[in-house]
């Protein structure tokens, strides 16, 4: 693959996540709650909570540290998992036939493809996390672009070194609240959403 066609897919596949992951579930969510559709709503709270790791994934890639590259390829298998996992939410969202319901159905297959095909993509260069060195080779920073746009963006005067202290104190929280959820709630709830 050569290195114009790799940056291409990279940035296609920055826009295709903030579509998908930022922009659409924001819309629905607020959607939601405004038709006080609380399944829905619940499973997008929970698909947030989930989804807040790859906006922890922007700000390990600002920093240039190889962690990012694990962390945005397990956010990738969380989010489907999170979205279909509930079974007294899922069924509540099937019993809607509203226009709602349906959106929202649309909304999950279409994360769900997003995040398969951007995990089997991103499968690659997990490399460039595990081999020392690897992430300054030209493919590794192919995949630092956009979140180095984002930074000079929205971060233009802060230290890189900085937002990725603060990403990896908010990783290591994350870790442990999810570490809690398997391993305490989760044998206790099963798949019941209804004591989140």
């Amino acid at each position: 693959m050569t290195l114009d066609l790799l940056q291409k897919l990279v940035w296609m596949d920055f826009r295709l996540a903030v579509l998908f992951t930022v922009v659409l579930p924001l819309g629905l969510l607020l959607w939601a709650v405004i038709q006080n559709a609380q399944a829905i709503t619940q499973l997008l709270i929970i698909y947030w909570r989930i989804a807040s790791l790859l906006a922890i994934t922007v700000y390990l890639m600002i920093a240039q540290w190889p962690v990012s590259y694990v962390s945005g390829f397990a956010a990738l298998i969380l989010i489907p998992l999170s979205l279909w996992f509930w079974v007294d939410l899922n069924e509540e969202v099937a019993d809607r036939r509203d226009t709602l319901g349906l959106v929202f159905n649309s909304w999950r297959w279409g994360v769900t493809l997003y995040c398969i095909l951007a995990a089997l993509g991103q499968a690659v260069f997990l490399d460039c996390a595990f081999i020392p060195g690897a992430i300054r080779r030209t493919a590794c920073q192919a995949w630092l672009q956009p979140p180095l746009m984002f930074k000079a963006m929205f971060h233009a005067q802060a230290k890189p070194g900085t937002l990725g202290f603060f990403a990896v104190v908010a990783l290591v929280i994350y870790v442990l609240y999810l570490g809690y959820f398997v391993f305490i709630r989760l044998p206790k709830q099963g798949r019941s959403a209804t004591g989140l």
